[in-house]
């Protein structure tokens, strides 16, 4: 049984990951995070690139720090973050957010939906942990995201705009969507305000019900600008970075998680029969039977195309496999056995810290050192997830004096 299942054990390893990266993230020079820490040790191998969503999700897991009662220091940490995310970040003349920054200068001010959404997160967070200014940084967000990329002819985001707003690529993608999701259901918790609901319920329905009904069901990632399913897209380039071919158990995972959270808003049976959907379709295409863990991508048929297991896809089979296991008991056991995996494999047990990707049979094949988008955002969100369900359903979840006796 899992150390996971109580309180004590979730808030170690929550603070762990919040000390790998206080204070070495915190640029007192150039306002911001340093993100670009190497995973196994720590130390800073670029201290002057700043991207978008590692600003943003620092924000958020620093906000989550002051939500669960964290280390004193959150607070400030938050803080630090949000002025430069809504200073720096923020193109006032364009009115949007620039994507790359090299200290305070914009490298690249491409307009991503994917960005604007962790923007979104960011103020939602830290409005709930009573960050001064985050109101308006979730409001400022969410009106960019509704006048520019927000599509009522087919309620969904289109993906990416020019600078200047001139065009709007013909590129429509699930990721986008599903993190705008995440984050309109977080602004909704934050502020009470329907509206956010409303819409990430659309997203959700959409994409999860109407455009997936031409994949069986299946989460295709990269659509035409009908929201037609492009089959070819990247088939060249397995491991793309940010947009690879094939099916992603992973986002099979995370779209089960914030359907199971939706529904706990609203009461439409499909929400969690869809969710539990999702998440068995995740282990009967991705789980690697030799090794253990989750592929990366799969064909449909469940042959991988990359093989490789990255921690964030773990982290949020963790996430739903606890938000599940309220209706479902047996979801209490891919809980257990997902944390088992990531402690064998895939946490540093020197610093706590989560390693970004191995390959198949768990080796690893060297750091991306390149702009860090992923400062533990995952396995912070998760962790605090699986607490909320423990709390919950407390019934499920061995009890910190069951396990102390």
């Amino acid at each position: 049984m899992t150390i996971y299942r109580s309180r004590d054990g979730l808030r170690h390893q929550f603070r762990d990951v919040l000390n790998f990266y206080y204070p070495a993230c915190l640029d007192t020079a150039t306002g911001g995070y340093v993100a670009q820490l190497d995973e196994r040790d720590g130390h800073v191998y670029d201290a002057r690139t700043k991207h978008l969503v590692a600003t943003a999700r620092g924000v958020h897991n620093f906000s989550l720090g002051v939500l669960a009662d964290g280390p004193h220091w959150c607070e400030y940490a938050a803080e630090h973050g949000l002025q430069f995310l809504s200073n720096a970040h923020w193109d006032d003349e364009r009115r949007g957010y620039d994507w790359l920054l090299d200290g305070r200068t914009a490298t690249d001010r491409t307009r991503y939906c994917y960005g604007h959404a962790f923007v979104l997160l960011a103020g939602a967070r830290a409005y709930q942990a009573g960050i001064p200014d985050a109101r308006a940084v979730l409001e400022r967000a969410f009106d960019v995201l509704e006048e520019r990329f927000w599509e009522p002819d087919h309620d969904l985001y289109a993906d990416r705009a020019t600078p200047e707003w001139r065009t709007v690529s013909s590129y429509r993608g699930a990721n986008a969507n599903m993190h705008a999701c995440e984050a309109l259901l977080a602004a909704y918790e934050a502020t009470g305000d329907d509206r956010y609901l409303d819409r990430a319920y659309t997203v959700a329905d959409r994409f999860t019900r109407e455009v997936t009904s031409a994949t069986d069901g299946l989460l295709w990632e990269h659509y035409t600008e009908e929201w037609e399913p492009d089959l070819s897209y990247n088939e060249d380039q397995p491991r793309h970075q940010f947009r690879p071919p094939g099916y992603q158990p992973g986002h099979h995972v995370e779209w089960a998680k914030l359907l199971a959270l939706l529904s706990d808003y609203r009461p439409a049976g499909w929400l969690r029969e869809r969710a539990r959907d999702l998440f068995d379709t995740a282990i009967d295409l991705g789980w690697d039977d030799d090794h253990g863990g989750l592929y990366y991508t799969v064909e449909d048929d469940g042959e991988p195309i990359v093989p490789d297991k990255y921690g964030w896809v773990h982290a949020e089979a963790i996430g739903a496999s606890a938000l599940l296991s309220r209706d479902d008991e047996s979801y209490v056991d891919w809980y257990d056995r997902l944390w088992e995996y990531a402690q064998e494999h895939l946490i540093n047990r020197r610093f706590g810290n989560w390693y970004e990707r191995l390959t198949r049979e768990h080796d690893r094949d060297g750091p991306n050192h390149g702009p860090e988008v992923e400062p533990g955002y995952h396995p912070l969100a998760n962790c605090w997830l699986a607490a909320r369900a423990l709390e919950d359903d407390p019934d499920l979840f061995e009890t910190d004096r069951e396990r102390r006796d």
